[in-house]
């Protein structure tokens, strides 16, 4: 069991363990520095698999729990130093005690939390910086697909924050899978945030691809908008998951006479578009919802192709009239 002062020794460097940051299922974060500073001069985020937890695990998910680890360096490893303006950047990543490990730049936190700080102290997010925020993660998303990949896991609690910049990163690669791989698979990411297509299984497994991670980022505008809602439809399938786990999209699907759930409820498009029109914001309310509808449509086939697609459904949103804010060196994604 790693613990604070203990250090861990990657390919480029020494990091001593400070606090534990997060843990999840199957991976801990660490505060950490490197072991030659010792002030807090250039501390990381080191994220290590959860030892604990893969000595309880059946055999089937400890291999999987080190893919995941093992796809997230892969992904990182190959970025251009540009890409990360909105993807977190690998820093450093090795093996301890025979695990995967990466180090990460440290930020100020996630998505989540900031929100959560905001409504507590009576701030909304409002239409306009929600607007700026999606076409950050819409650029993390296009880099991801331009890359080999689709996400699947896209949510605020893996949307690093950048305090200084109002900068948005995207982070916790484990659950991504290869593009180029159009067969069914099994079960990923969380079910609260989830396509149609990838929470209700066809016969062989969930077909996903890039479209599905832009379902994600509609249930994503619709939370900052409306100030930290979710979807029904998303409680939904959260609700389905976490009383019978992997039967709950059939249990779901029961329930609605074996239709799938509507994914946007005309009284939560109202709620999205009053809440649009507050404050002061400058930008469009009508075309945020255009937005919305597209993103959120049930099946992928009516969804937005690509990110430039929706890069310019964003700046319609805006108010803005001429000069697409294009994203550098973006290609279509499928």
């Amino acid at each position: 069991m790693v613990q604070s002062g203990d250090i861990v020794t990657l390919a480029a460097g020494h990091y001593r363990l400070r606090a534990q940051l997060a843990a999840s299922a199957y991976g801990v974060v660490w505060r950490a520095e490197p072991d030659k500073f010792g002030d807090g001069a250039g501390a990381v985020a080191l994220k290590l698999v959860n030892r604990e937890q893969m000595a309880r695990a059946e055999p089937l998910l400890r291999e999987h729990w080190r893919a995941c680890a093992e796809r997230e360096i892969a992904f990182l490893s190959q970025l251009a130093p540009w890409d990360a303006r909105h993807i977190v950047r690998l820093l450093d990543h090795g093996v301890h005690e025979d695990l995967p490990a990466i180090a990460l730049e440290l930020l100020d936190g996630d998505l989540a939390t900031h929100m959560a700080a905001q409504a507590a102290a009576g701030n909304r997010i409002g239409l306009d910086q929600s607007l700026a925020w999606l076409g950050q993660v819409n650029g993390a998303l296009a880099r991801v697909h331009q890359h080999g990949w689709r996400y699947l896991d896209l949510k605020p609690g893996n949307l690093l924050f950048e305090q200084a910049g109002g900068i948005l990163k995207l982070a916790d690669f484990g659950t991504s899978r290869s593009l180029l791989d159009t067969r069914a698979h099994s079960y990923a990411g969380t079910a609260s945030w989830q396509a149609p297509e990838q929470f209700f299984p066809g016969a062989d497994g969930y077909l996903t691809d890039a479209r599905t991670d832009y379902f994600a980022l509609g249930a994503l505008f619709f939370h900052m908008v409306t100030n930290g809602a979710t979807l029904r439809y998303s409680s939904a399938c959260a609700d389905a998951w976490r009383a019978h786990g992997m039967d709950g999209a059939a249990r779901l699907r029961q329930a609605c006479g074996g239709a799938l759930p509507p994914v946007l409820l005309e009284e939560e498009a109202a709620h999205f578009l009053f809440c649009a029109r507050g404050g002061d914001d400058p930008g469009k309310p009508g075309a945020a919802l255009a937005l919305l509808r597209a993103l959120l449509a049930s099946r992928r086939e009516d969804r937005p192709r690509h990110a430039l697609e929706i890069s310019r459904m964003i700046a319609a949103a805006q108010g803005h009239v001429h000069g697409l804010r294009a994203l550098p060196g973006l290609r279509r994604a499928a």
